[in-house]
């Protein structure tokens, strides 16, 4: 039995801490032994096993790093899986610091300030200590490569969904047609293009708009909500706790992100058969092909966005051929079980 150490900044809501949670419910029926450290968060909630939960201070990090590596001595740890950039480098400290051997994985979610700022040093840094990096698409993949980062060292596992919990739903005809972006309220997630979008159906009465989860834009949101007196046209829902309800509950789910690696969220939206409407941005390509499992647009324009949502609104047929085809592709490429198994084998040598 591997005994895993998974390390995250902090379980606030968002791709990369869902994922940790995924991994941290999961991995365990696998016969592996997996304890948990993170910072706080809404998401402690969803942390399964408490008992072999680490809690790590958002501030001290030569205390996190000491702490750490009094666990990782006493429980043995054979493979420690860094979700972060943050996370690694404190890996790579206790390895420098320790006489332990362990696997060090990586799992890299977003793009990191080492990567834009010096990325000489971001390459020579994974060259080095990494024994084993994870991407959640291709197209991360192959930034890597082209940055310097070895091939024999990476391996691609996509996002996993639950198919049982976001299960398949097909949609029913309604009065009003809705809206809504899940997506934390960040200035790269662009609720600012999102906004505008709803605002070109001010005067449609039978078209909403939605808007889940928190952050530091919350306030310029809903200010730019009044700019536009939208307030009875964009509902916003805070974070929370079972996005399946919400995801469900909408006719088309968007994103128009500025920037994003392969977002979680849009393979939970094909799995419960609402169709998605992105930019066409980092891996997405790679699970939305056009009026196939999905729909996409080049360019980041309210009016081109509106166009796709008239046509989603006008065509009933295509609404369902998208569900029905996103659903699919869930079942054959992004189910939890495929990305559960792909990810154990990383920590075999």
């Amino acid at each position: 039995m591997k005994n895993v150490l998974l390390l995250t900044d902090k379980l606030t809501m968002g791709g990369a801490e869902r994922y940790f949670c995924i991994l941290e419910n999961h991995l365990r029926d696998l016969d592996i032994e997996i304890y948990a450290a993170a910072g706080p968060g809404e998401l402690y909630s969803q942390i399964q096993d408490k008992q072999y939960f680490i809690p790590l201070s958002m501030k001290n990090h030569a205390k996190n790093i000491l702490r750490l590596q009094r666990y990782v001595q006493r429980l043995k740890i054979d493979v420690i899986h860094a979700n972060s950039l943050r996370m690694f480098l404190y890996t790579v400290m206790m390895k420098k610091l320790m006489r332990m051997q362990f696997r060090v994985i990586y799992t890299k979610h977003n793009v990191t300030i080492l990567e834009k700022k010096v990325p000489s040093e971001f390459t020579k840094i994974l060259n080095k200590y990494a024994d084993q990096i994870i991407t959640v698409c291709e197209f991360e993949k192959d930034k890597l490569l082209r940055l310097g980062i070895r091939e024999d060292l990476i391996s691609t596992v996509y996002n996993g969904v639950d198919l049982k919990h976001f299960s398949f739903k097909p949609k029913k005809e309604r009065e009003k047609f809705h809206i809504g972006i899940l997506a934390r309220l960040s200035e790269e997630k662009n609720h600012v293009l999102f906004l505008r979008v709803a605002n070109e159906f001010e005067n449609d009465e039978k078209v909403m708009f939605h808007i889940a989860g928190d952050g530091p834009e919350r306030a310029s949101i809903v200010k730019m909500i009044h700019d536009f007196k939208l307030q009875d046209k964009v509902l916003m829902h805070g974070n929370l706790k079972n996005p399946y309800e919400f995801i469900l509950s909408l006719d088309a789910l968007i994103l128009t992100s500025y920037r994003e690696v392969f977002p979680m969220v849009i393979i939970e939206a094909m799995a419960v058969g609402t169709p998605v409407l992105s930019v066409d941005v980092g891996g997405i390509k790679e699970a939305i092909s056009h009026r196939e499992t999905g729909l996409l647009v080049k360019e980041y324009s309210e009016k081109e966005i509106s166009e796709q949502i008239r046509l989603l609104i006008e065509n009933k047929t295509l609404r369902k051929e998208l569900s029905i085809r996103g659903r699919s592709k869930a079942e054959k490429q992004f189910s939890l079980s495929q990305m559960i198994q792909n990810t154990a084998e990383q920590y075999i040598e």
